[in-house]
């Protein structure tokens, strides 16, 4: 993918909006908050990349998807009617994305990492999530939830069912990984930072940009690439801004 940017065009970046989560209200009140921002970078922007755990769950049936969130689609789809691409990466919270998105809006969904070129700058974007060493268990477990045979067995429950065991499984998750302070930075250890730095020294990006830490980072990788991590929109509402020569990350509304 190649964008060449004019003059007073922008490149944004966002991600972990967990719309959904942890209750209605709270969620609605932030849903409010990414349609301000929205509204605030729809003038300048070139393209909307948004980075995985878009929604805290997020699971397409053949003819159903979740309710809620018409606000947040509705401002996507006129975003999209005036012509400003927009791309979707799935995180580990709204993995089952499929066709909904590309049918309806014309958005690209994305399951993996992608690498692409904005003004002669190289950059690997992706959500993040089973990168790097460690993480085992989830790595299993990512396995499980992508098979094809193990989604057609969840899709045969009915919707009621099948989403309130899944939302009340994203909501155990999160609260574990809170308890196991896995959204603290890590040092040497921080797994996304040491995938980028094996990457680096197979192939050159200038940018690496992931979510899923809920960390605004900004890391050196190599002499002349950096690791950006985009934070979260539950308590941070950070994000990222590529003006053609520089990326910078950036608060909304704190």
């Amino acid at each position: 993918m190649n964008l060449k940017l004019k003059e007073n065009q922008k490149v944004f970046f966002a991600s972990d909006f967990h719309l959904g989560a942890p209750d209605h209200q709270s969620s609605r009140k932030r849903e409010d908050k990414i349609i301000r921002w929205l509204n605030n970078i729809e003038d300048e922007a070139a393209a909307i990349f948004l980075v995985g755990d878009l929604f805290d769950f997020w699971f397409e049936y053949d003819k159903v998807i979740p309710k809620g969130f018409i606000r947040f689609i509705g401002k996507i789809a006129q975003l999209r009617d005036k012509g400003i691409p927009i791309i979707f990466f799935t995180g580990n919270h709204d993995l089952w994305m499929r066709e909904y998105f590309t049918k309806e809006l014309g958005i690209p969904v994305y399951h993996n990492p992608i690498n692409l070129e904005i003004n002669h700058k190289r950059m690997l974007i992706g959500h993040g999530d089973g990168l790097g060493p460690g993480d085992t268990s989830y790595k299993f477990l990512k396995k499980v939830f992508t098979n094809k045979f193990c989604q057609k067995l969840f899709k045969w429950l009915h919707p009621d069912i099948g989403i309130a065991i899944a939302q009340k499984w994203s909501g155990s998750s999160r609260i574990s990984n809170q308890a196991k302070n896995e959204d603290t930075f890590k040092g040497d250890d921080e797994w996304l930072w040491q995938y980028c730095k094996e990457v680096e020294e197979k192939m050159h990006f200038d940018y690496y940009i992931f979510g899923h830490r809920h960390l605004p980072l900004e890391l050196k990788v190599g002499e002349n690439s950096m690791y950006y991590n985009l934070g979260e929109w539950i308590s941070q509402f950070t994000y990222g801004e590529f003006d053609g020569e520089k990326f910078s990350l950036k608060t909304f509304e704190k």
